[in-house]
């Protein structure tokens, strides 16, 4: 060899082989987003190796920034420990959103092998409404980051049947719904321009859960071939396609008008006044039985209320506060519910913001409430037991509003139909026993005047 030349082998040195180790774990640590756009350009089963091969720190937050459509790709090529592993990181939403990707065999396969409780859950938000959105929509559509070059994204579109290459849905670095390349767009764009510089905006969406006749006027008004199908946070789903969903929405209008009276086993507005009764008797009998509960309660104290009158007076503010804490927090629950943004899985995480919430609620409440009883009573220890009332109790009610309807779904019950009557006996009963059971311990401080 003479002077200069140098000799280029492909075997590193164990020292070298280290370092270039070191240095790709340093880049998929360190910069997720970037490493996930890699990975999705990458043949599904190379980018499934690489994942596998790293610890958890690192495989998840570049799971999570993979396109739902990469994503399904990949997990046919972990192992089925490792695949229940990467399915069970994500949230309750986007795991559905993957799942919904995969062909029937592959999904039942995954939802076999899932915890029974957590494969019930993922039943239900793969499960639409007959009456929706998500239930005529057609997952099978190509959703790639707005980031990526147009050479990057016609090696992708390889991958994909023909049926799906037509259009191309754009996502943000969150993942949400940005825009839309057609293909046409695509294959006259310059290889180094983004998606995100030929795309084209959305002009209409609907929801998943909105009702088909509102994706019928949608469908019909702005002469839409391809109506995007988005969750409560903006992430996509899946496409109505114009046509055949006109079509399929004109046989279920037909078969919706023949069965909207006597035929429904949901109370309608022009139902018999003996269909009402018998819908709504049986809650009005627990609603009784529970202001029983109420009010033997406020039994318990009866000597204390005779002994201080004022606290009589006071009761309502207590009970009142509560439930409309309660009620707020139940709506919340119920619209996170309705729209699936939170599923039973989620009740600790909503039972503890309605909990913060209740109580810094409860405190502002508190000095608000203790100075206006200050000023009318005179009495620094009524204004005590009021303060501290609203603060226990308030905070009661927001646990109260998120556990209910969470439980009663839990349960297999609607919560829409049952859980105002069940939250109004806690908060009733939170109110009435903070506020009493307070002021029985504090009698003596009630006294001085």
């Amino acid at each position: 060899m003479t002077a200069g030349e140098l000799v280029v082998t492909e075997v590193l040195s164990p020292e070298a082989d280290q370092t270039a180790a070191d240095l790709s774990t340093y880049y998929l640590r360190n910069f997720p987003r970037q490493a996930a756009r890699r990975l999705e350009l990458m043949a599904p089963a190379d980018g499934a190796v690489i994942l596998s091969r790293q610890p958890n720190e690192i495989r998840l937050p570049i799971w999570l920034r993979i396109t739902s459509a990469a994503a399904s790709l990949m997990l046919p090529y972990f192992s089925d420990e490792m695949a229940l592993e990467m399915l069970s990181i994500l949230d309750a939403g986007p795991c559905a959103r993957l799942l919904s990707r995969l062909d029937e065999s592959h999904r039942n396969h995954y939802l076999g092998q899932m915890d029974e409780t957590v494969a019930h859950e993922m039943r239900e938000l793969l499960d639409y409404p007959p009456d929706c959105a998500g239930y005529i929509m057609d997952t099978r559509l190509l959703g790639f980051s707005a980031e990526i070059s147009v050479h990057d994204a016609m090696n992708q579109l390889r991958r994909y049947p023909a049926s799906m290459r037509r259009r191309i849905y754009t996502l943000d670095s969150d993942g949400k719904l940005r825009g839309q390349v057609e293909l046409a767009q695509l294959v006259g764009a310059e290889p180094e321009q983004t998606l995100d510089e030929i795309g084209s905006g959305i002009d209409f969406h609907v929801y998943a859960l909105d009702h088909k006749e509102e994706v019928a006027q949608t469908l019909r008004k702005n002469s839409i071939e391809a109506l995007p199908v988005i969750d409560v946070n903006h992430h996509l789903l899946g496409v109505i396609r114009g046509v055949n969903a006109i079509e399929t929405l004109k046989e279920d209008f037909a078969v919706d008008i023949q069965t909207m009276f006597g035929a429904s086993r949901d109370e309608q507005a022009l139902s018999s006044s003996f269909f009402a009764v018998r819908k709504r008797q049986g809650w009005l009998q627990i609603n009784l039985l529970t202001g029983f509960l109420a009010a033997a309660v406020v039994g318990l104290f009866e000597s204390t209320i005779s002994q201080f009158t004022a606290l009589a007076v006071l009761m309502p503010i207590a009970a009142g506060q509560s439930g409309n804490t309660g009620a707020q927090a139940l709506a919340v629950t119920m619209r996170g519910l309705t729209l699936r943004e939170i599923t039973t899985r989620h009740w600790f995480r909503v039972m503890f913001k309605e909990a913060g919430a209740g109580l810094i609620n409860g405190l502002a409440i508190a000095l608000t409430c203790s100075l206006g009883v200050y000023l009318w009573s005179q009495n620094f220890g009524l204004s005590l037991v009021i303060a501290l009332a609203m603060v226990i109790s308030m905070t009661i009610a927001g646990i109260g509003g998120a556990l209910v309807p969470i439980c009663l779904q839990k349960l297999g019950q609607d919560p829409a139909q049952s859980s105002s009557i069940i939250l109004t006996t806690v908060t009733d009963i939170a109110g009435f026993m903070s506020f009493l059971g307070i002021a029985t311990l504090l009698a003596s401080m009630l006294a001085q005047a």
